[in-house]
């Protein structure tokens, strides 16, 4: 995949989503991963998780909010070990270095 697209050198993936399941075009954690390992980037930034919450499901599901990130990192370094991946809290960056 990497070479119908080029080099990579930043993958934003989205890891998560609301409600009780995610629809076949979204990535979760595990696709999250596989793409991963198929666009081979320099570093990846797990997004769309644990930011919209429905009021009452952390009571529910509160798994679905918060475990994306950590999911994705932890299939990540088994499925691309050479990227380096950045889980950032909410309100955090990371300065990335340009390829040249």
């Amino acid at each position: 995949m990497a070479e119908e697209v080029g080099p990579v050198d930043v993958a934003l993936l989205p890891v998560g989503g609301w409600g009780p399941y995610l629809g076949e075009g979204h990535l979760d954690a595990g696709r999250a991963a596989q793409a991963l390992e198929r666009l081979a980037p320099r570093s990846a930034v797990p997004v769309h998780y644990g930011t919209y919450w429905p009021i009452g499901m952390d009571a529910v599901r509160p798994h679905e909010f918060h475990a994306p990130g950590d999911e994705f990192v932890r299939l990540a370094a088994r499925r691309a070990p050479g990227v380096a991946v950045h889980r950032l809290g909410h309100g955090e960056s990371v300065r990335l270095e340009v390829a040249r």
